[in-house]
């Protein structure tokens, strides 16, 4: 790719955001009711692509059963208020009223009760006994930490999610976990992520991951970018992850790891940019906070907004559209991309020709200033 000069001696490529590119359409299309765009990672099949991020704004227990009813999967964050509470719907009234200058602090404090390993095995077997897929994360501090109680309590997919997770991380603090190792002797899948580069993904993927999640910052309720100065554009970055998949795919013999955009995916024309760009689902976090049967009911918060020392994300007043059904499968009642998602995955690949997700992934983009795409 040609690298743009910046300044004598420093050079950079150029590089794209959801915002930046469009699906192209082709000589054919296709009736809706014809497109498939169900997805299979390891031995879990899901009618819709995509995973529902573990932000206490997003999903609960109650929610992860409900996404995982309509056809997705909802990831438990068992760093959040489910597991330090055994009630946290007096805090999530709180954090809804909180003003956007006191949130910080307080989110700070709230977060601040310990985790209880009584707790984590009570969240994961709601979702379990109820008939669906359980997923749940760690970030990768608390993973080594935490990982038997996951196990121990029925998890079918184990997510290790953080804003950027390396396979070689430096530390002389402490024993930095040791991914291979731990995936090795783990008799579920698991998804790993942050990355955002070809190189990082190509070495997460020979950890024996079954997914990695792509992005770094790129989330509504983050601001990894104003605070670090760090951020790869998801077009790019995606793109760049779906290459590594192939020469890893190459490398192993044909084993096959999913991609998994995680960021940028704001509005309903978001997600088949993303397929589109290679990647097999996407992890969702704003457009299902924006529910009005979401624990955050429109009000939207990660955990990076309650780091102690340096804070990458906020609480943002999102507003609500409709509910978890409406906003993933519809009916739609407003024209903006905020509500059925699917139907417009399900659409845009009609009119493009497509009825496999992975054939989808072959067409044609365009690319164009985001200034004049709206």
């Amino acid at each position: 790719m040609t690298e743009i000069e910046i300044g004598r001696g420093k050079r950079g490529r150029r590089a794209y955001a959801f915002d930046d590119i469009a699906v192209v359409p082709s000589r054919r299309t296709r009736d809706p009711k014809e497109v498939s765009i169900a997805w299979q990672i390891d031995a879990y099949r899901f009618e819709l692509p995509f995973l529902a991020a573990p932000m206490d704004s997003v999903v609960s227990p109650a929610t992860a059963i409900r996404i995982g009813e309509l056809g997705g999967l909802g990831v438990l964050n068992l760093e959040g208020l489910w597991t330090r509470y055994e009630d946290p719907q007096p805090l999530l009234d709180e954090i809804a009223e909180l003003p956007t200058e006191a949130a910080t602090r307080r989110l700070q404090e709230i977060y601040a009760a310990p985790i209880k390993e009584e707790l984590i095995g009570q969240r994961i077997k709601e979702v379990r006994d109820s008939g669906v897929v359980t997923a749940a994360a760690l970030s990768p501090q608390r993973t080594a930490q935490f990982s038997k109680a996951v196990v121990d309590a029925g998890v079918d997919i184990f997510v290790i999610r953080g804003t950027t997770v390396s396979a070689e991380h430096v530390s002389g603090a402490a024993e930095p976990l040791n991914l291979k190792q731990f995936i090795y002797e783990l008799d579920v899948p698991v998804i790993v992520g942050g990355c955002a580069t070809y190189t990082a993904a190509l070495h997460l993927m020979r950890t024996g991951a079954a997914g990695v999640l792509v992005g770094f910052g790129g989330g509504a309720a983050h601001t990894t970018r104003n605070v670090l100065g760090i951020r790869v554009p998801m077009a790019t970055a995606v793109a760049d992850v779906a290459a590594a998949r192939r020469d890893y795919m190459d490398e192993s013999g044909g084993r096959y790891v999913h991609v998994i955009a995680d960021g940028g995916v704001g509005w309903s024309g978001d997600l088949p940019k993303a397929i589109a760009c290679g990647a097999d689902s996407v992890m969702m976090g704003s457009p299902l906070a924006r529910a009005t049967d979401a624990p955050g009911k429109g009000h939207h918060w990660g955990m990076e907004a309650v780091n102690e020392e340096l804070p990458r994300g906020k609480k943002v007043d999102l507003g609500t559209v409709g509910t978890i059904e409406e906003v993933l499968t519809g009916p739609s009642h407003t024209p903006d991309g905020s509500m059925n998602f699917f139907g417009a995955l399900r659409r845009a690949m009609a009119t493009t020709g497509y009825s496999e997700l992975k054939e989808f992934q072959r067409v044609e983009v365009t690319v164009a200033d985001s200034q004049h795409m709206r």
